[in-house]
C-alpha cells in the first residue's frame, strides 16, 4: 500500500485561513490512522516556526521532530482548496498535502510532487481534479485502474 488514501483526500475543500487548512489536512491523517491527535498541533507549530509553503500554489504541513512519537504510521493528506487559502502575503495554496512519516518512506512521493510542481499539466491536474484515484496516480506514479 502506498502513503496515500482516497479517505485521506479531500477535494473541493474550503479553509478559512492558513490554520483551518492545516488542521483539516492533520485531521485526515488522524482519521486515516496515521497520527494522533497531538501531531496536529505540531503541524501548526511547525508552521509557526518556519512556512511549508513551496510556491506554485502547494504547501507541505507537517509535525516537528518533537512529534515523531505521535505518528502511528507514516501517510500523506491531501487538502484541494478550490478558491485557495493565503497562505504567504498574496499568495495562495490550492493544494495542502498534509505529511506523517519518521522515515525516509515518503521521499518518493515528494519527488513525485516535485515533478509535478515542474509540470504545469499535472500540477492544474491536482488542482482542479474532481477524481481522488487522479490524486494517487500523479503522486505515487502508479495507476489506479
Amino acid at each position: 500500500m502506498g502513503m496515500l488514501s482516497i479517505d485521506r483526500i479531500h477535494l473541493g475543500a474550503k479553509a478559512k485561513d492558513k490554520e483551518d487548512a492545516i488542521r483539516l489536512a492533520g485531521e485526515l491523517l488522524v482519521a486515516g490512522g496515521c497520527v494522533t491527535p497531538e501531531y496536529v498541533e505540531g503541524m501548526q507549530e511547525r508552521e509557526r516556526s518556519m512556512s511549508t509553503y513551496l510556491g506554485v500554489g502547494v504547501s507541505i504541513p507537517h509535525g516537528m521532530y518533537d512529534n515523531y512519537a505521535h505518528i502511528l504510521q507514516s501517510g500523506l493528506s491531501v487538502l484541494q482548496i478550490s478558491d485557495g487559502v493565503e497562505w504567504e502575503e498574496d499568495e495562495k495554496a490550492y493544494l495542502v498535502i498534509g505529511i506523517a512519516a519518521n522515515s525516509d518512506e515518503h521521499i518518493g512521493v515528494l519527488a513525485s510532487l516535485a515533478e509535478a510542481l515542474e509540470d504545469d499539466e499535472k500540477l492544474q491536474l491536482l488542482i482542479n481534479t474532481e477524481d481522488p484515484k487522479q490524486v494517487i496516480e500523479v503522486l505515487e506514479g502508479v495507476s489506479t485502474e
